[in-house]
């Protein structure tokens, strides 16, 4: 199959992508022909292992780059970084999230520091620091995991919500400001993986029931998604594509 756009011998940066959906993302553009960076924070061992994985299907195809995004002073050297070792870059994943609740009578400044920090503030700033690379590309993309909660609120997670919300603002308002050289779109997942810290069975049941499909999605369903608005949509920019099995329509 003839795609439009080949990925191979470009460089993918994905943020937070040493495991879960991160990790997907990587494979999914990994297996479409690009390259990718593989940002990690505290899953060293992860990443390494994708990375050695990766690199055993296609040599010098992957790396791993370490960076505590809520520091946007490491910002800029870690997109250094990367361009350092592949001289070039042509895709922009901001995947790393926070996402935990945060019921108004206890909310924190501390909390909302990590939340927006993750969600929004460090995307603004790898975009940024990004920039001159992604438009030497000549056809550079940029794609953001949002989510479907950006438009629907999640019960006790006011931060998190309004933290993807600019996100999918920030998806658009880039859209505008950096064509014709870049296109950027997002992702708004639904149901795709439980939290880590887990969720009671009975939420994750009525969740379901709210989904046309009647079934959680997988991370390569995002990954594909990725490839997608990356490989296959020249013409889309600005555009965020729901991946939730219908839910957003039932709501």
């Amino acid at each position: 199959m003839t795609h439009v756009n080949d990925l191979s011998g470009q460089w993918a940066l994905i943020t937070g992508a040493a495991k879960r959906i991160g990790a997907a993302i990587a494979r999914g553009l990994h297996a479409a022909g690009a390259n990718v960076a593989i940002h990690y924070f505290s899953s060293a061992d992860d990443a390494m292992a994708l990375t050695d994985e990766l690199n055993a299907i296609r040599s010098d195809s992957a790396l791993a780059v370490p960076g505590d995004l809520a520091d946007t002073s490491v910002i800029e050297p870690l997109v250094e970084s990367v361009v350092a070792q592949t001289q070039r870059l042509d895709i922009l994943v901001n995947n790393a999230s926070s996402f935990y609740p945060t019921p108004l009578e206890t909310v924190t400044e501390e909390q909302w520091d990590e939340l927006i920090g993750s969600n929004l503030k460090a995307p603004v700033f790898l975009c940024k620091a990004a920039l001159p690379w992604l438009r030497d590309s000549g056809r550079g993309v940029i794609v953001n995991i949002v989510d479907v909660h950006s438009q629907r609120p999640l019960r006790n997670h006011p931060l998190y919500g309004v933290a993807k919300a600019g996100l999918a603002m920030l998806t658009r308002s880039l859209a505008k400001d950096l064509g014709p050289d870049i296109r950027v779109n997002g992702v708004a997942p639904g149901a795709i993986l439980w939290p880590e810290s887990g969720m009671p069975e009975q939420i994750q049941k009525n969740i379901v029931r709210e989904i046309a499909l009647k079934r959680p999605g997988a991370p390569s369903d995002i990954a594909a998604a990725v490839v997608f608005l990356v490989r296959d949509a020249p013409y889309v920019t600005g555009h965020i594509l729901a991946v939730d099995g219908g839910r957003s329509v039932g709501w």
